[in-house]
């Protein structure tokens, strides 16, 4: 067995000043990741602008924010098996270019069922995350991963923010020169023209691999690779929390819901989501058939644990941030009784903290440990949440964005040490665990914001806080990544890839 390192010998340092070699990718890659975000969220600032020119019901309101996070889930991990296939390259390109489509139609949607069709399509867009995760494991060693996965993640994060401060005046400006008060549907379409440019200088900028770097793959395609019939099993559990959320979302469309489908339509895709269930649960036997007759060499297994736990805390951490990131500008309307663009700048100091603090959670994960780190900055952000399910009208504003700036500091630096360890799992499998990781997160806000949508914002708070200290628990299961990575060359040997921090 031979030995190989995932990145070609360089005396080439992470360095966010520099634009050359790995550190140009990283910024080219954070910045394709914070334009889907930005266009993912740009309806955020404006849903009481949205609520009054279409005249929508609540209900109607808080269901665009189930619908914007619904299609990523099953897509995160579409792409993530497309990523390990294809490269970062091909598949972000698209994103940034096609994505732009239900962007327009949102932006001029004239009635709610165009309106909530091109919200959910926009899903898609928000996958892009996925992408950049294989693009950065590829190109930066074990010892500085966690920074620039951790930086791609934060800074990438960050276009929901500046979603919620540029947007609002945006659209202030657009209403002065057009006239009228739709003003934020020219603010969200100029959001998806600028994605679809940037496409192109993302495909004539970015390789998927450092020059002379082998680009793995997957062994097989078409369903994720596991190594013990426990992990199968263990596997198929896993992906039956992503079906539920899709049948959370059907039943809130349903006449129980917003009425947008009719009854037999929801219970018509009830019926496809188990035959889907079934469908993948055979597809993966295939794929997988020869763990049950085969024992895997020692050297080659993984422990689908590992992917598990960090499902469970992407649940808590990313999937609280899409729930609190798309309701936290009405909440600081409603709650404090301010403007949309003061609401949109309060509410923005959230994502805001996406600058450090996901880089720091990275950072402190190459430094101190991955377990250790998670441990800690899962703790933080339990109690994060606990503080913001006290935050009410007789609070001084000042007091409530301390505490939204404390909570968002440990789920983002959260975010970052847990994507710190996925990469260092299986970098051949990357994109498909970032994919579930990712999807995991999607599913998370699904459940938070259908529980908002039948609680108080206090309550939806302290569900969340809740779910933090599950998360807790479950990664006392995880191990510290250390020694090495076997993978399959292309010319049927196995090299070792050293990890660990």
């Amino acid at each position: 067995m031979s030995s190989a390192s995932p990145v070609p010998p360089s005396k080439e340092k992470l360095n966010i000043l520099s634009f050359a070699g790995k550190n140009k990718i990283l910024h080219l890659g954070w910045m394709a990741f914070f334009l889907t975000f930005f266009v993912w969220f740009n309806h955020a600032p404006f849903l009481s602008a949205i609520g009054e020119t279409l005249d929508l019901t609540k209900q109607q309101v808080k269901t665009l924010l189930i619908l914007n996070v619904a299609l990523t889930i099953p897509a995160r991990v579409i792409i993530g098996m497309l990523t390990d296939k294809f490269g970062p390259r091909i598949v972000y390109t698209c994103i940034l270019a096609f994505g732009a489509i239900p962007c327009f139609t949102f932006a001029f949607a004239q009635d709610y069922e165009t309106l909530a069709l091109s919200r959910f399509l926009m899903g898609f867009i928000g996958a892009g995350f996925v992408v950049g995760i294989r693009l950065i494991s590829d190109w930066f060693p074990a010892n500085e991963l966690g920074t620039a996965e951790g930086i791609y993640g934060g800074w990438g994060n960050f276009g929901s923010a500046a979603a919620a401060m540029l947007l609002p005046t945006m659209a202030i400006g657009f209403a002065a020169w057009f006239g009228g008060a739709e003003g934020w549907r020219y603010a969200c379409a100029t959001s998806g023209v600028v994605m679809a440019l940037y496409s192109i200088i993302f495909y004539i900028k970015v390789r998927d691999t450092p020059k002379g770097s082998t680009y793995f793959k997957p062994k097989k395609n078409g369903a994720m690779t596991v190594t013990s019939t426990g992990d199968f099993w263990l596997m198929m559990v896993f992906k039956i929390p992503m079906y539920l959320a899709l049948a959370i979302l059907a039943w809130k469309l349903s006449p129980s819901g917003v009425s947008l489908l009719t009854q037999s339509t929801v219970n018509i895709i009830y019926g496809a989501l188990v035959a889907l269930y079934i469908y993948e649960f055979v597809s993966s036997y295939r794929h997988n058939k020869e763990v049950f007759t085969t024992e895997v060499p020692e050297a080659q297994r993984y422990d689908f644990k590992q992917v598990g736990v960090l499902n469970i805390l992407y649940f808590a951490t990313f999937g609280s941030e899409l729930a609190v990131v798309s309701m936290l500008p009405l909440f600081y309307q409603e709650t404090f009784d301010l403007s949309i663009v003061a609401a949109g700048l309060l509410a923005s100091s959230y994502a805001f903290m996406n600058l450090m603090s996901r880089p720091g959670g990275g950072w402190l994960s190459d430094r101190f440990g991955r377990k250790t780190t998670l441990l800690i900055l899962t703790a933080g952000l339990a109690l994060g949440y606990l503080l913001m399910g006290f935050v009410n009208s007789g609070w001084p504003i000042a007091l409530a964005l301390v505490i939204t700036m404390f909570c968002s500091f440990f789920v983002q630096a959260g975010e970052g040490a847990v994507f710190a360890v996925i990469p260092l799992i299986k970098r051949s499998m990357t994109g498909q665990f970032a994919g579930m990781a990712g999807a995991y997160g999607n599913t998370g806000s699904v459940v938070y914001l259908t529980v908002l949508s039948m609680v108080s914002y206090q309550a939806f708070f302290f569900v969340i806080a809740v779910t933090a200290v599950v998360g807790f628990l479950a990664l006392f299961l995880l191990k510290e990544p250390s020694g090495v990575i076997v993978e399959e060359m292309p010319d049927g040997t196995f090299a070792e890839i050293k990890v660990g921090h």
